[in-house]
């Protein structure tokens, strides 16, 4: 099916990190905008003259909800067309267009197994949809951990949504982890979390999503431990 087009008006803009920013988007033209928890759309920005170099994806981060708004949560990348434009031109009223929803990176039917979100930066987001919409529809699972890297405390994204979801939800930790700032919790990076969690090698599904580089090594560790292919599930950032 060919997606169409259409118009996203930014209703409310909200600074979340010191280089992150959530954005409140409506579908005027639907009354509903239907999509998976997971999924992304892609914008079209006047960033180039060529169509494919202005389209730039982002994962949809709040849950299904039968409206027809979203939020999508964006980094300023240094040097980056696309993020220069949205921070220094997109304001509250602002109009473009999208299309979506895109991407098979969701849940399972049924959750079977321990589900790992692991998730760098902006990667969080997929993860905050589906943790909601399980939490929102008591949906049956297994322990879901989700571990989510950062450099320091202020880039902490949801922290606050994080812990209140934990005690909403007995089977759910979240294990933030910082890898340029010592605290009170984990530091370092992303890996040797779930590779400690793991060592019962328990059946597990693992959702990777962020840069390249955290997901490369990964997949990498996660087959060294003894793990499937099948087992490993990705949605990557740059």
């Amino acid at each position: 099916m060919t997606l169409q087009w259409q118009t996203g008006i930014v209703k409310q803009i909200e600074q979340a990190t010191p280089n992150t920013r959530r954005f409140w988007v409506e579908l005027s033209e639907v009354e509903m905008f239907s999509f998976k928890a997971g999924q992304f759309v892609t914008l079209d920005l006047p960033i180039h003259e060529q169509r494919n170099r202005r389209w730039r994806s982002y994962s949809i981060a709040s849950m299904p909800d039968k409206s027809n708004i979203i939020e999508l949560v964006v980094v300023h990348v240094e040097g980056g067309a696309a993020s220069k434009y949205i921070f220094n031109d997109i304001k509250v009223g602002s109009v473009f267009t999208l299309r979506g929803p895109q991407g098979i990176f969701v849940l399972p039917d049924r959750i079977e197994k321990d589900i790992y979100m692991i998730s760098t930066g902006t990667g969080i987001a997929p993860f905050r949809s589906m943790l909601h919409y399980i939490n929102y529809h008591q949906v049956q699972h297994k322990e879901i951990n989700l571990i989510f890297g950062t450099r320091t405390r202020e880039d902490l994204l949801y922290a606050d949504e994080m812990r209140k979801l934990e005690k909403m939800m007995p089977a759910f930790t979240y294990r933030p982890t910082l890898s340029r700032e010592e605290w009170e919790g984990d530091t370092g990076y992303v890996h040797s979390i779930y590779e400690k969690l793991c060592v019962d090698k328990k059946p597990s599904m693992f959702m990777l999503c962020g840069w390249r580089a955290m997901i490369d090594e990964a997949k990498e560790r996660i087959l060294k431990m003894g793990y499937d292919k099948k087992d490993i599930h990705i949605e990557i950032y740059g």
